[in-house]
């Protein structure tokens, strides 16, 4: 008999403070993926679910693929949405099946629970006892007691910009193959430190994360079955944001555990590191104006759509045009609209439009301000390409329809729908080649490492504004547990939760 699993994806990384609704729309490519489709459309792609197929098929077992939902981050998930795609999924296990490979986020929260992962996970459980559960997690997940507690192995990703999707879905597959198998029985613990880490120090070539994670991948050489360091979402409010890690040990308790407060340790050492200090924005043009070479790459952190911004704040953009700036691309405002009105007018016609600044973000008290340029239309397409970066291999991402506006030296990319540049072809797709110009300014925070740190020469962090920002004085947390650092700077002993362990 071939053994029967279930593999199916539910990513969301949910910002609490965005403005952006979460419907089940928002979780397509451009369409949600069902049944047959989901096996077409993943198999081969450099993805957790990519790689829990890869697994299934070379073991031959018999698959079952109910949904692979991907949403932009974004507000709280649609409490209908949510149950929809949870429901797709214990459906398919109801149905019966010997093994569960599921690909997460981590940081999901929904209207009718903080605990989206973890609540999908209990549901499961219930329905299914005894049934081995692989989970990928994504690094800026936020870990729960419900997470670890109704799952066999969790494995997270060990790289920011995201190059090991793929790598951290088959090391759970693995690890729950092997228990399967009676080749190994993995013991899980996980714990955590009060830190709310920013995202700006979480990149894998940076510190303090790099280090750490050098030392889960030591801990992984050294006879761990996995070792996984979750930096967390900190702007999700809820009681379990924040830094935690979990590790796996191949039968010993004690090993998975050591090995876990040993990573916590270093990580609580390193506790005002987890933390970005911005430069003033006009001090960052500046600064950048009288680099020599190019491409560099101004990074409009505050408002990356990647991390819930509403990818149309205009601040970056006005200060950059403000001080003259000159051969410039940007990636991208989403401003549906304004794409509507140079659709219209057609390529080649001359416009005076008022760009982004349609979203008002009422968690931090900003109006939307739109910007009045007068330009002209150089390119509209499809807004379809390839994706040829390890994140995400071989998907195509759809941008919607997609215009290119040309205004006072500088090429600004305005998309239809949400989308991180990370991949050079969110340019090339659109008829500019970023290679040939001084300054590309990209709303992103680290994943635009992915494509375009093979082409900078500098990278410059612009402190704008909007519902990604790093200052933590804009936002009213009231779930997250307190005290916690940094938003209560005189934590400075770690509290001893003590292991945490299934």
């Amino acid at each position: 008999m071939r053994r029967r699993v279930v593999i199916a994806e539910m990513q969301h990384e949910t910002n609490t403070f965005s403005p952006l609704p979460t419907p089940l729309a928002r979780f397509g490519r451009p369409d949600v993926f069902m049944g047959a489709e989901v096996l077409r459309r993943m198999r081969g792609t450099g993805t957790g679910i990519g790689a829990f197929i890869e697994t299934a098929e070379r073991l031959g077992m018999e698959i079952d693929t109910p949904i692979a939902a991907n949403a932009p981050p974004s507000a709280r998930v649609d409490g209908a949405a949510y149950n929809a795609i949870c429901d797709s999924i214990c459906d398919a296990v109801a149905r019966g099946c010997d093994v569960c490979f599921l690909d997460l986020h981590g940081a999901m929260v929904a209207e009718t629970t903080d605990d989206g992962e973890g609540t999908l996970l209990a549901r499961i459980r219930r329905l299914a006892p005894e049934l081995p559960i692989a989970v990928c997690l994504d690094l800026h997940a936020n870990i729960t007691e419900a997470m670890v507690a109704n799952c066999t192995a969790i494995v997270g990703y060990k790289t920011y910009p995201h190059f090991d999707m793929y790598e951290a879905g088959a090391h759970a597959a693995r690890t729950v193959m092997a228990a399967i198998d009676g080749r190994a029985r993995p013991v899980m613990t996980w714990d955590r430190v009060p830190i709310l880490a920013q995202t700006l120090r979480m990149g894998h070539d940076d510190k303090p994360m790099g280090p750490l994670i050098a030392a889960a991948r030591a801990a992984e050489s050294s006879g761990l079955l996995a070792a996984s360091v979750f930096g967390g979402f900190p702007l999700a409010d809820i009681y379990d944001a924040g830094l935690s890690v979990v590790t796996i040990a191949d039968g010993d308790r004690a090993v998975a555990e050591g090995a876990c407060q040993r990573l916590l340790a270093a990580a609580w050492a390193a506790k005002d590191e987890w933390v970005f200090h911005a430069e003033p924005l006009a001090q960052s043009v500046a600064r950048a104006k009288i680099m020599a070479d190019g491409p560099v790459l101004l990074i409009d952190h505050a408002d990356n759509c990647g991390s819930g911004g509403t990818q149309d704040v205009m601040v970056v953009l006005k200060e950059v045009l403000a001080q003259g700036l000159r051969d410039v691309a940007m990636f991208g405002i989403c401003d549906p609209a304004a794409v509507r009105i140079m659709e219209a007018a057609g390529v080649g016609a001359e416009l005076t439009l008022d760009l982004g600044g349609k979203t008002d973000m009422p968690s931090i008290g900003l109006k939307g301000e739109p910007l009045r340029l007068t330009g002209r239309v150089r390119a509209i397409t499809d807004g379809d390409y390839e994706i040829t970066v390890p994140m995400s291999k071989g998907m195509i991402e759809a941008m919607g329809t997609t215009a290119v506006f040309e205004t006072a030296g500088v090429q600004i990319v305005v998309c239809s729908r949400h989308i991180e540049p990370y991949d050079l072809g969110c340019l090339r797709s659109v008829g500019i080649e970023p290679t040939a110009k001084r300054y590309l300014l990209l709303k992103s925070r680290i994943h635009h490492r992915a494509g375009f740190s093979a082409i900078a020469k500098h990278e410059v962090f612009c402190n704008g504004a909007g519902v990604t920002s790093s200052d933590n004085s804009l936002f009213r947390f009231s779930k997250v547990r307190r005290p916690i650092f940094p938003l209560d700077p005189d934590c400075r002993e770690r509290p001893n939760y003590g292991p945490r362990a299934t």
